[in-house]
């Protein structure tokens, strides 16, 4: 938590900067509001500061009406300790369909070598509050905002939401917020955004930090678009998606007036509503600080002009891991055109068909369990070389077991050396791998040949000299680079 005088001050001048950097329970009001709230600032000895929306929760106070603290753009995490919360909460997310605890905490904390009791000591020490107190509260501010922005029916935002029964959701909602869910829905029904006419989808949004360059973001897809799986437009990202057994397709578009990403989804994803926003997240690199990055990257005349050009420019992460890993192995040592042509071929071939209201998709990507039963003619019949082949068969096997985890927060420096391990994955693709699939800002790729001649014709190893000043924002260094390169 900041200086509460210095957080006193962001909330008088409602400064955007610290917006999803704490929250100010008001104790006049029993309320607890966004820095950015447009309510008149209350006094200072009635405000109680907290470093996140959970903590604020559990000291009881409800979230606000007028600013949506569920609106509030998250945090990435940089150091060790953030990493592993932040995963914790990816965890928790992606299982989200099980029981009211979700996945246990012994099964997380030993994917860190850890004890339960080490993991918890992290998520107290990082959110202020316990594990369990932190999804109660993920779970309801995602069903405020359910019930504020869609039009779905109660019970179903309970599911979606991560409760196991309406009767759990109720008691939670009246608990923590002191009204019934139908209540919010009624005071909050001016805020929606509107739903599909077939009324098979709904909308939500997911805030940022600004400014965000997502012409930028949307040409660095649409140059790696998989054929009958993603289709991107002048002005938005569509795509298939399959989540456990839930399978639709999304529609993400630019709402630049409310700093904000508009997501519409197909109903059938609603029961992993809160997987799918994280994927989301990842994906559009929602949670980054354009504001540190630009300061600190700045100071050297190699970025300075790219940074005043592309404000905001963020590192594209990775909706499906297994899918851009794919991708990765296919695009070494071709160019990117013809690595999307071999993606779009193997999702052909291999990706099951599915219906949506969209004639660019109709498939889903294929996923590591498949892969993992192919043989290496399987995927060498679509001119793809077999030691390439060979590869991708070996790290779907790899993924299958659970040898190889890769998820978005895992620590990167380990996942590298396991991948470099592995036959046919050399040092550029892991750390790009890091770079997009972990969501890694301190990845750097240093054999690549286009950042080595933005740098002046010099070895992997200067390179590597010169990024020394960039860390931990490598990842967004290479991204103006290859940005200012394509510009030419």
């Amino acid at each position: 938590m900041i200086d509460e005088k210095i957080a006193y001050q962001a909330l008088k001048s409602h400064d955007p900067r610290f917006d999803g950097m704490f929250f100010v329970g008001v104790s006049s009001t029993g309320i607890y509001c966004r820095p950015i709230c447009p309510a008149k600032t209350p006094l200072y000895k009635n405000c109680n500061f907290f470093a996140t929306a959970a903590a604020a929760e559990k000291a009881m106070f409800r979230p606000c009406l007028r600013c949506r603290p569920e609106l509030a753009p998250g945090n990435a995490p940089v150091d060790k300790a953030q990493q592993i919360a932040y995963l914790m909460l990816q965890r928790l997310d992606e299982n989200v369909t099980t029981d009211e605890e979700g996945i246990s905490m012994e099964q997380i904390a030993a994917e860190f070598a850890m004890s339960s009791r080490q993991l918890r000591r992290i998520v107290q020490q990082e959110y202020g509050v316990s594990p369990i107190e932190l999804l109660q509260t993920r779970r309801l501010l995602l069903a405020k905002q359910l019930l504020t922005e869609s039009d779905l029916p109660v019970i179903d935002i309970a599911f979606a939401s991560g409760f196991s029964s309406l009767r759990r959701f109720n008691d939670a909602f009246r608990h923590h917020y002191r009204m019934p869910p139908t209540r919010l829905r009624k005071e909050a029904s001016t805020a929606k955004v509107a739903a599909s006419s077939a009324g098979k989808s709904s909308r939500l949004q997911l805030t940022y930090r600004p400014p965000y360059d997502w012409h930028a973001m949307l040409d660095f897809l649409r140059s790696r678009v998989i054929q009958g799986v993603e289709w991107v437009t002048d002005d938005a990202y569509l795509r298939t998606v399959a989540i456990g057994s839930h399978q639709g397709w999304i529609k993400v578009s630019h709402v630049a007036d409310r700093q904000a990403l508009t997501v519409e989804f197909a109903h059938e994803l609603a029961p992993v509503l809160p997987a799918l926003l994280g994927r989301l997240r990842h994906l559009f690199d929602l949670t980054a600080r354009p504001d540190l990055i630009a300061d600190h990257l700045g100071g050297d005349r190699r970025l300075k002009k790219s940074l005043m050009r592309h404000p905001g420019l963020r590192v594209p992460g990775a909706f499906d891991l297994f899918e851009m890993i794919l991708r990765a192995i296919l695009g070494q040592q071709i160019t990117v055109k013809a690595a999307t042509t071999l993606a779009g071929r193997f999702a052909t071939s291999h990706g099951k068909p599915i219906e949506t209201p969209y004639a660019e998709l109709n498939r889903l990507t294929p996923q590591a369990e498949a892969v993992a039963r192919f043989t290496v003619n399987d995927i060498a019949s679509l001119g793809i070389v077999s030691a390439r082949a060979s590869c991708i068969i070996m790290l779907a096997h790899a993924i299958k077991s659970g040898a190889l985890r890769l998820e978005a927060g895992a620590l990167a420096d380990e996942v590298i050396q396991q991948l470099v391990a592995l036959p046919g994955i050399g040092p550029w693709t892991a750390n790009y791998i890091a770079m997009r699939a972990l969501r890694w800002p301190d990845a750097f790729p240093k054999e690549d040949i286009v950042v080595r001649k933005s740098l002046g014709g010099v070895s992997a190893r200067a390179a590597e000299e010169i990024s020394q000043r960039w860390r931990p924002w490598r990842s967004y260094a290479v991204m103006h680079l290859w940005k200012s390169s394509a510009e030419q």
